[in-house]
């Protein structure tokens, strides 16, 4: 009798021994598992399309990603606009750098996204074949040369010679340069038609931004006039390469303190609810990126050098001189700072595109707008 129960004992006291084994593997397999995802970084994928507009977004992913602590910082380059727009509407990606009015057009469409920051300012410039400049003789010194009437007049000519509008390349309708292209076009007694109307001086016609080198050299071949209205350093491409010329550059035409907003940054709902952290430190270290290039663009040398050869191994197409063209301190025409959202110069943008046509009604700025992700950084 005695020894059954004794038996019965170490029978209970093993069991219980197996529960609390159990219950320390478990608390150990949770821990474990919970400093392990404590300790990953957030995947944070960001896409571009190859312009000087996104070089931030670049410098930040070369100098910087190794040094975030919660987000996995990825990028990837897009051919096109279109493209662009589709892939991210997709929801496969959690951030875009994108033109604003089709960012404007998209929130339209489907508001499953916010504006949460800006890529630069200024940036985007008119560039004319050697035809065109025939009648404008723009001046040597590119600082020198502003939107004044002489291109719009070559536009008119050239119309009236061919009997048609002038075709004018830019990256897409629903871009900012469109815009700029529709306001000099108007102050100077011109029209714009978006893709058509023979009644029109110059139709805007869709390029992606790597191709409009080539229209300017098919429309040479042809002797026809030739121009498109792009971001850098596109323009700059085609004059460090002898076959055209940059005839303006789009801060002279919408004028803004600090520069008019152009390409904007854009995260999915559900980056900014689930991923807030590690996109706040994407955001962040894409403002320090920025003052990395204002601060090498003024001291120039192997700074301005370095800045370039980051750039290439995501853009090779950007050769390096027209980077640094499109860089260079004296003109001033793209800049890296004040990057957090300014709700006025988007209205302002956005009015036009309304008044060209480009947007078909406005939208709620303040419901597209996310200012939670400002950063004192990019005031520097």
């Amino acid at each position: 009798m005695l020894r059954r129960k004794i038996f019965k004992k170490e029978i209970v006291m093993r069991k219980i021994s197996a529960v609390l084994m159990l219950i320390i593997m478990l608390c150990g397999f949770f821990i474990d598992g919970y400093s392990l995802q404590a300790g990953e970084r957030i995947p944070i994928k960001a896409i571009y399309v190859p312009l000087a507009d996104h070089y931030a977004g670049i410098i930040a992913y070369e100098k910087y990603r190794t040094e975030m602590k919660k987000a996995k910082y990825i990028i990837e380059r897009i051919g096109s606009w279109p493209e662009l727009r589709a892939y991210f509407m997709s929801g496969k990606v959690d951030m875009a750098f994108i033109i604003c009015p089709m960012a404007m057009d998209m929130f339209t469409e489907n508001p499953d996204f916010r504006w949460v920051g800006l890529m630069h300012r200024d940036g985007n410039a008119l560039a004319i074949n050697a035809l065109l400049n025939e009648d404008v003789n723009l001046l040597k010194n590119r600082i020198e040369r502003k939107p004044d009437e002489k291109v719009a007049n070559a536009f008119s000519k050239a119309k009236k010679y061919n009997g048609k509008p002038t075709q004018c390349g830019v990256p897409s309708l629903l871009s900012t340069h469109t815009v700029v292209l529709y306001k000099y076009l108007k102050d100077h007694g011109k029209t714009l038609g978006l893709g058509y109307g023979l009644s029109k001086d110059v139709i805007a016609l869709e390029i992606a931004p790597p191709k409009s080198p080539s229209f300017i050299r098919r429309q040479n071949s042809r002797g026809a006039p030739a121009s498109f209205e792009q971001s850098l350093p596109w323009a700059d491409v085609v004059e460090t390469q002898g076959f055209g010329y940059v005839a303006w550059y789009s801060k002279d035409v919408i004028i803004w303190p600090n520069g008019h907003v152009e390409c904007i940054a854009i995260a999915t709902n559900n980056a900014i609810k689930n991923k807030n952290d590690a996109l706040k430190e994407v955001i962040y270290y894409i403002h320090k990126a920025g003052i990395d290039i204002e601060n090498a663009r003024m001291r120039g040398g192997s700074e301005i050098i370095e800045i370039s050869d980051m750039i290439r191994k995501h853009i090779p197409k950007h050769n390096q001189d027209a980077i640094i063209q499109s860089l260079r301190s004296d003109l001033n025409v793209i800049n890296y700072k004040n990057l957090n959202i300014d709700k006025e110069g988007l209205r302002q943008i956005m009015n036009y595109a309304v008044d060209g046509g480009i947007l078909n009604k406005p939208i709620d700025i303040d419901a597209f707008a996310d200012e939670r992700f400002a950063t004192e950084i990019t005031r520097e």
